[in-house]
């Protein structure tokens, strides 16, 4: 069961929780201003199990069932950095859309949002913390993250949000020239990437060792 926003003292208690998380980002090297903002608007604790709120504001990943977690909250606002560094994208593809924080995040980065989940229960459970958020511009498909969202393509920026073993072929054939993907790669050892498309090209950036769950093919109910 997820925790909802239900009274004006919490949802300030909330805010003031996320504008102190936003400061202790900031401390630890996250300078983007729209990103921080976005953090700070975010109440994270809607996004994990009731039982885990008194945690929501801790730098830590936290567990939100299915075997899936939520991003510890400096990842998820690196990854946003790195997703807008060369400007406002007009479409953002979310491969992974587990809580729905990260998808919270980038809604308020971006005129639309398209994001896909592989586990049903996962992708409804985001959508009331959107609702509830107020966040209208993000579609949502229950699908193999692998093969991407082909007919909304192409994207201006790609997020994946759990490693992948090898970059998807067909991620990269969906992003517009001068587009970034921004991915964990590896098995027991991860790396997070920073792909570019130039044309046919990409250039690759490697950012930091992380750790994320795998990056499943296939759909779960």
């Amino acid at each position: 069961m997820m925790t909802t926003i239900n009274n004006g003292r919490q949802a300030g208690k909330s805010k003031r929780s996320g504008e102190l998380l936003a400061q202790k980002l900031r401390a630890e090297g996250i300078s983007t201003p729209q990103v921080l903002k976005a953090i700070a608007n975010s109440p994270r604790h809607i996004f994990i199990p009731e039982i885990l709120a008194h945690k929501a504001y801790d730098n830590t990943a936290l567990p939100i069932g299915q075997g899936q977690t939520i991003s510890q909250p400096y990842i998820v606002a690196k990854m946003s950095e790195l997703l807008i560094a060369n400007g406002r994208p007009n479409s953002i593809l979310e491969i992974g859309t587990g809580s729905g924080y990260q998808t919270s995040i980038l809604a308020q980065l971006t005129d639309k949002v398209f994001s896909v989940e592989r586990i049903k229960s996962l992708q409804f459970q985001a959508k009331r913390c959107l609702r509830a958020m107020e966040l209208h511009n993000v579609s949502m498909k229950h699908g193999d993250g692998w093969q991407g969202w082909a007919s909304k393509a192409p994207f201006d920026a790609i997020i994946v949000t759990a490693a992948a073993a090898s970059v998807p072929q067909a991620l990269l054939n969906q992003l517009n020239d001068g587009g970034r993907l921004v991915i964990p790669v590896g098995e027991h050892t991860q790396i997070l990437k920073v792909m570019t498309r130039e044309g046919e090209y990409f250039s690759e950036q490697q950012v930091e060792a992380v750790r994320f769950v795998p990056l499943v093919p296939g759909e779960l109910l």
